[in-house]
């Protein structure tokens, strides 16, 4: 399944993107596969990504581990804001 979310920031697209480039090995162990990642052309403090993941289940359980959540707030998420919508086939 394909699956949109955005989240706003607070440090910045070029914080968010080093760290979430440094995040490949935990996306590769819960099957997460990138497929675009960007931000409003106006605002670099909001960012979208589109991702490849073989269940909602699967997305969430590495969401919502212990690293990811930390990673997310030293990459400046505000989590809060976050957004996933699932895309139809």
């Amino acid at each position: 399944m394909k699956i949109i979310s955005s989240v706003e920031l607070t440090k910045g697209y070029q914080h968010w993107k080093s760290l979430f480039d440094a995040n490949e090995q935990l996306r590769n162990e819960h099957g997460v596969k990138v497929l675009a990642v960007g931000h409003e052309p106006d605002n670099e403090n909001k960012v979208w990504t589109c991702i490849e993941v073989e269940s909602m289940e699967k997305m969430m359980a590495m969401a919502n581990s212990p690293g990811m959540i930390k990673l997310r707030e030293e990459a400046g998420a505000k989590i809060e804001t976050q957004t996933w919508t699932q895309l139809m086939e």
